[in-house]
């Protein structure tokens, strides 16, 4: 179209052939007016000039079509002139028209020839930029990454780009000679047609995710839609078609569906809720779980204050704090909430922070943690029972040795009876105090003096016994245990050492390492004198709680050092046992 419309904006110019052609007419009609004067006579003069000029000045242009009306108007003249002799007013006027038509018809024509001409250069600019943008469709329809087709509303392929025919394995030439229909899987077909149909319902377009089917007989997931033309009636048949290959995204997307359907079963499976808290707007969006474990009815989102009509007032702040952005990334917590029943469940949150946009969130999962901690306390309970128990037995074994060694330690004077009784019972009930007061450090303070003191006081007036230390006051738990370190001692002296020797020595000191209180203490219990010594190795309880085989009840550093002639154990306690 553009080269036609250039050829004759061309031909209509000055050429050799229109000036050939111009004289040919200009004489052709001088001719015909000569010959027109002769047979018609004055009345038909000049007028067989009028398709002349208008030949002219298509053909030549203004100026010449001038020209020739002038040389036609002499041509006239001369031809009445030689015809009657002479030139009449009339033969006058008829030239004097001539002259001005062939002028006004040379201008108009002038100015239609410049109007077409530019009309020309226009509709050729026009052309030029329909077809460099046709030229720059072709090039992304070509290259690009999704399939691009046309097809009439019948399904058949008119034309295909480089990827569609990439992803089927069809060439151009064997897609052009299938219907769309044919690509698609049959189970998809039914899609296709609802999009055909709802084009047919003058919808702009329409898509699908349906299987393709690949020359091979493979498939694949693609995005399909159509687009009508509806606005070009030339095309009103075409139907524009893209595939978008969506095959890995599917997949990720099944794996995805597939990896949330685990996660909810998990959760599900270990009564566990999620929960997201948005720093921005103050608000706590949970799973169904979730708020069941609060007791509260499920809904999408609460406002964070209103937790407090459930949580524990103590607990509150933890949960209030979490608003504040931290410095941890991770987020644990322990909480109480009152239920609706009047029962209290402690509650575990954790999670962490995380960023969406420019909104900071803290996203975790929440457990009922009230049978577990139930379970645990019960557990502890019955464990320090049990130890309540071996302690007891341990103790209970351990005094009948020490009454018999009290028996034989105490001489009745003169073979006073009375007498003996009242020093044996007044030491069986310096004994029981020993006991009553391991029984009361199970759950009070007490100063390490006393207890030495307790512990040896059944002999002090038999045996030789020295203790000497600074004051220092022991914390409930560590005063027990350590008052059972000493009745271990004392129990161990009296089976086989200087407590069960007439001529034995016990000292017992406790002083700062360093010389500094802020030190660990060290304490010694030292016993001189003849000692039983057996050739069983025995490992029991009384070793357990003195170190010997593990860590002491309390302390570190334990040594014992045995010989025919006395004892020798030390323990250090570090100022963090001892400190309230």
């Amino acid at each position: 179209m553009g080269s036609f419309l250039r050829w004759l904006n061309s031909s209509v110019s000055g050429t050799p052939l229109a000036h050939v052609a111009s004289i040919l007419v200009l004489a052709a009609s001088v001719v015909f007016e000569a010959t027109n004067s002769m047979h018609v006579g004055q009345d038909g003069a000049f007028i067989s000039f009028i398709p002349a000029i208008i030949v002219i000045v298509y053909l030549e242009g203004r100026v010449a079509a001038i020209t020739a009306t002038l040389v036609m108007a002499a041509a006239g003249l001369w031809a009445q002139s030689v015809l009657n002799g002479q030139i009449s007013s009339e033969d006058w006027t008829r030239a004097i028209l001539l002259l001005v038509s062939g002028g006004v018809i040379a201008s108009i024509f002038h100015r239609l020839r410049q109007d077409l001409r530019a009309a020309l250069e226009i509709a050729e600019a026009r052309l030029a930029a329909v077809e460099a943008t046709e030229s720059r469709y072709r090039w992304a329809f070509e290259r690009a990454a999704m399939g691009f087709a046309n097809t009439n509303r019948r399904g058949e392929l008119l034309q295909s780009n480089r990827r569609l025919c990439e992803m089927t394995g069809y060439d151009e030439n064997e897609l052009s000679q299938l219907q769309l229909e044919a690509l698609v899987h049959p189970d998809g077909r039914g899609a296709l047609l609802e999009l055909l149909r709802g084009l047919g319902d003058g919808a702009a377009s329409f898509g699908a995710e349906v299987r393709l089917l690949r020359k091979d007989g493979t498939t694949f997931w693609a995005r399909l839609t159509l687009s009508s033309s509806w606005h070009e009636q030339l095309l009103a048949e075409s139907v524009f078609v893209v595939v978008d290959d969506i095959s890995e995204r599917r997949t990720a997307r099944e794996a995805l569906r597939a990896q949330k359907e685990w996660l909810d079963l998990a959760l599900s499976a270990g009564r566990l809720g999620t929960w997201q808290i948005d720093f921005k707007d103050g608000t706590v969006m949970g799973s169904g779980k979730f708020w069941d474990i609060l007791g509260l009815p499920p809904v999408p989102t609460r406002r964070l204050e209103e937790l407090s009509a459930v949580v524990h007032p103590a607990d509150w702040p933890k949960l209030a704090a979490s608003i504040k952005k931290s410095s941890e990334a991770n987020y644990d917590t322990e909480i109480r909430v009152r239920r609706g029943d009047g029962h209290v469940r402690w509650i575990a949150l954790r999670g962490r922070e995380e960023k969406h946009g420019d909104r900071p969130l803290r996203i975790g999962v929440a457990a009922d943690l009230t049978e577990r901690r139930q379970t645990t306390l019960l557990r502890a309970a019955v464990k320090k029972r049990e130890r309540t128990m071996l302690e007891d037995r341990h103790r209970f074994s351990n005094v009948f040795p020490v009454i018999t060694a009290l028996v034989k330690m105490i001489n009745a004077p003169e073979n006073n009876v009375v007498k003996y009784k009242e020093m044996l019972i007044d030491r069986i009930r310096t004994l029981e105090a020993t006991h009553l007061l391991l029984s009361r450090h199970a759950g009070t303070s007490g100063e390490l003096h006393d207890l030495v003191a307790q512990e040896l006081q059944p002999f002090v007036e038999t045996r030789d016994i020295a203790v000497a230390g600074p004051s220092v006051m022991m914390p409930a738990g560590a005063a027990e245990s350590f008052a059972m370190i000493l009745h271990e001692l004392t129990t161990n002296s009296v089976k086989y050492g200087a407590l069960g020797d007439s001529h034995g020595r016990v000292e017992v000191n406790w002083g700062f390492g360093s010389g500094e209180a802020g030190d660990d203490i060290v304490f010694d219990w030292v016993e001189s004198g003849q000692r039983k010594i057996t050739n069983t190795v025995r490992h029991g309880f009384g070793s357990m709680i003195i170190g010997m085989d593990g860590a002491p009840l309390v302390g570190h550093s334990p040594k014992l050092e045995i010989s025919e002639h006395g004892l020798r154990y030390s323990l250090r306690l570090s100022r963090k046992e001892i400190e309230f």
